[in-house]
């Protein structure tokens, strides 16, 4: 029987650590339970958030309607010559997920080892780093249609996928709720060792032949060494996403400013680090009261101890303005703001 409640505080469930609550909260652990909720229409019709891990949102007040936490579980894998589809329920920890394909030599989401976050999210996102996206290795997913009730499935054309944005997170904001994704991965690993950090800390571990294990340790000890632990620092990872620019406007940029860090895309478009440009404004290692930066990236904001989600927010806006007046970029937020 699913249980409803009232006036919930949402701290425990984002990872910014911000006080928030939900006039009405449940939470999901099947399909079945997503056609009892919906059956009611005054679910249908009521403001609802969906929740996952809680880790790429900013609460900047309480929820005036329902959130919907997923926590459907699951992960089953079959193997098809040197293919494998690994099925996984929208409710599973995403570096779980990640884990139990690297132990198994299921390989293609080891660059994406330690990002936090739910299996769910990931597809809504397009969640990527270093040098994957989750579309490379995207096979279908399940979709609960609130307003019709069934489940459709959707396949990596019909999610139309692009940086850090799909389908969900336009056409489809708000209309349904993503139950399992299905990926699909190889046991003929293909690496991606791209990014010059990996090469770097492979290099450092003197392991010249890395397998799909190696490099997933390797990511995750960058992002340790990069990033703060939610568990320990409220924050969201990366705040905003790298601006993608035309090349005339990187060649403008790149004459006054020679050392800017860019990476150079097929489309006559070049994506600038967002954490360089932040951090060449004095941001890097920054607080005001309890909100900051993060002191070992700039692309992270930070909750030192009981900083609001409009505290948080504010802070953002400050570094936004700075960047666009120094550079002429405007830098997004790639959280999603309540």
């Amino acid at each position: 029987m699913l249980q409803i409640t009232e006036n919930v505080s949402l701290r425990q469930f984002n990872t910014f650590g911000v006080e928030a609550k939900a006039r009405w909260f449940v939470e999901i652990n099947s399909e079945e339970d997503l056609f009892q909720l919906f059956s009611n229409e005054r679910w249908r019709t009521v403001p609802r958030l969906v929740l996952g891990g809680g880790s790429n949102i900013l609460f900047t007040r309480d929820y005036e309607g329902l959130v919907v936490k997923i926590g459907i579980k699951g992960l089953k894998s079959t193997i098809e010559d040197n293919q494998v589809f690994v099925t996984a329920g929208a409710g599973e920890v995403w570096n779980t997920f990640v884990q139990y394909c690297v132990e198994r030599g299921f390989a293609g989401v080891e660059n994406l080892s330690l990002i936090p976050g739910s299996v769910g999210a990931s597809p809504v996102q397009n969640i990527g780093a270093y040098g994957v996206e989750v579309k490379d290795v995207f096979y279908s997913c399940r979709f609960f249609d609130v307003s019709t009730g069934q489940i459709k499935v959707f396949y990596k054309d019909d999610c139309r996928f692009d940086y850090r944005d799909s389908v969900f997170k336009r056409d489809l904001k708000g209309k349904g709720i993503i139950t399992e994704v299905t990926f699909k991965l190889s046991t003929a690993p293909s690496l991606n060792t791209s990014y010059g950090a990996i090469v770097q800390e492979l290099q450092r571990r003197g392991i010249e032949h890395p397998g799909i294990k190696e490099i997933s340790e390797v990511v995750s000890s960058i992002r340790v060494a990069k990033l703060p632990d939610p568990g320990t620092i409220g924050n969201a990872g990366s705040f905003f996403k790298n601006p993608v620019i035309s090349e005339e406007q990187f060649g403008q940029l790149q004459s006054a400013f020679p050392d800017i860090v860019h990476f150079c895309l097929p489309n006559s478009t070049v994506k600038l680090a967002a954490g360089w440009l932040i951090e060449q404004c004095g941001w890097k290692d920054r607080k005001n009261n309890d909100a900051g930066t993060w002191k070992n990236q700039a692309l992270v904001i930070v909750n030192y101890g009981n900083a609001t989600g409009s505290e948080l927010y504010a802070l953002s806006s400050q570094i936004i303005a700075d960047v666009n007046q120094r550079f002429g970029v405007t830098l997004e937020r790639e959280v999603n703001i309540i």
